[in-house]
């Protein structure tokens, strides 16, 4: 095989591919197979390399992908500016028109989300060939990763690679590491490629006006730059600040408030890094104290510390896609404005892979949780039983 196999090259010779990716998900190891998949299944010569920051679960990452002729030196090491086919592994990161930047008419996306093409070109103003599947439903059915999942998806929408071919890298690569797992994975990967050679790929040209309507947010993310940044100490795209968004950092799970099961100890707000926990004046038991009245879900990361720390089940994990409406969301009163790019994300990572504190997820998936407490006559706490259980049985 050779360079030929390519059905579109850039000006270079290359074909160029982006995955747009947050910690957690698999994308760098999902970059590292379809690297390998080019050189060693396909004939190609490859490159392949990723962007991140501090490694942490929820923290953006990208990776990039080259192909070319075999016989072709890759010289190119800088970043994938106008990929052929571009892969969101987290629908939240589209919201603010920074991971779709450089997508052309004729590119390739493939999108993470329960969305359908149409409404994902219209919410996110998209342009480009536009391929949706549910990832983490798959993951989870199949008891795989979203990367798995994606990177099936990927080698069927590219066009030129074989199931046999993606089946190999991720047996060649997990096969030794994950051997109980491998099954899981490698279905994973048939139902992605299956999602992705026989899902219809649309474009819409509303999606265009609509991109177009973002306003100067979008241009202004676009210009700002070394030489146009506003002087000063000045961050005018969303991090870990008073005015963030944090949602696209959370993996679908978040703590779920049982008010009634509360006794207001403030253990979860000691042990929140985002101060979510939204306390005031209240009376609690005929006592006059601070009582919690709710969530922040804007600065809420997900890490679901609260969850480990409460002494009494008043906050359980739970799945978000399962809560769309919270009725202990509150907004902290001292924001200077609400995110208006808030997105309300479901679960996008597997919860039968990898173990999480003390439950027990290969071959299992969390269904329930059981606390029971007991308090002396003032309300004081004096013992606390939990049973949680899986589909397999207790942990």
């Amino acid at each position: 095989m050779n360079g030929k196999i390519l059905p579109v090259v850039n000006e270079n010779g290359y074909y160029e591919i982006r995955l747009e990716s947050i910690g957690g998900l698999g994308a760098n190891l999902c970059g590292k197979m379809l690297g390998e998949l080019g050189l060693r299944c396909l004939g190609l010569n490859s490159a392949s390399f990723s962007s991140y920051g501090s490694e942490k679960t929820g923290t953006p990452v990208k990776s990039y992908i080259r192909y070319c002729a075999y016989e072709k030196e890759i010289y190119a090491h800088a970043q994938v500016k106008e990929p052929h086919l571009l892969a969101v592994f987290h629908e939240a990161l589209l919201t603010d028109g920074s991971g779709a930047q450089g997508c052309r008419e004729d590119t390739i996306l493939v999108i993470n989300t329960a969305l359908s093409p149409k409404d994902a070109a219209v919410r996110f103003g998209l342009t480009g060939r536009i391929l949706c599947l549910d990832a983490q439903k798959i993951a989870m059915e199949s008891h795989s990763r979203i990367n798995v999942v994606m990177l099936g998806a990927i080698a069927g929408a590219m066009g030129f690679v074989k199931l046999e071919q993606a089946e190999q890298i991720c047996r060649d690569t997990l096969g030794k590491k994950y051997p109980a797992a491998l099954e899981g994975n490698l279905e994973g990967v048939r139902r992605g490629f299956e999602a992705g050679t026989t899902t219809k790929m649309e474009r819409f040209e509303e999606a265009e006006s609509f991109s177009k309507k973002r306003g100067a947010r979008e241009s202004g993310f676009l210009r700002w730059g070394y030489r146009t940044a506003p002087i000063g100490g000045v961050n005018p795209l969303y991090g870990n600040s008073i005015a963030a968004d944090l949602s696209p950092s959370r993996q679908g799970y978040v703590p779920l408030f049982l008010p009634e099961k509360c006794i207001n100890c403030g253990l979860c707000d000691s042990a929140c890094p985002d101060y979510v926990f939204q306390f005031s004046n209240g009376i609690y038991k005929g006592r006059e104290m601070m009582v919690n009245r709710g969530l922040d879900y804007y600065h809420c990361k997900g890490c679901l510390r609260c969850t480990a720390v409460c002494p009494t089940g008043a906050l359980v994990r739970g799945l978000e896609a399962e809560h769309p409406k919270k009725e202990w969301f509150l907004p902290n009163q001292e924001l200077l404005r609400i995110p208006e790019t808030y997105e309300k994300t479901g679960p996008d990572g597997s919860i039968t892979s990898e173990s999480y504190l003390t439950e027990k997820r290969m071959g299992g998936v969390l269904t329930g949780a059981q606390t029971e407490t007991e308090t002396d006559g003032d309300g004081v706490l004096t013992g606390v039983q939990t049973e949680m259980k899986i589909d397999g049985g207790e942990v």
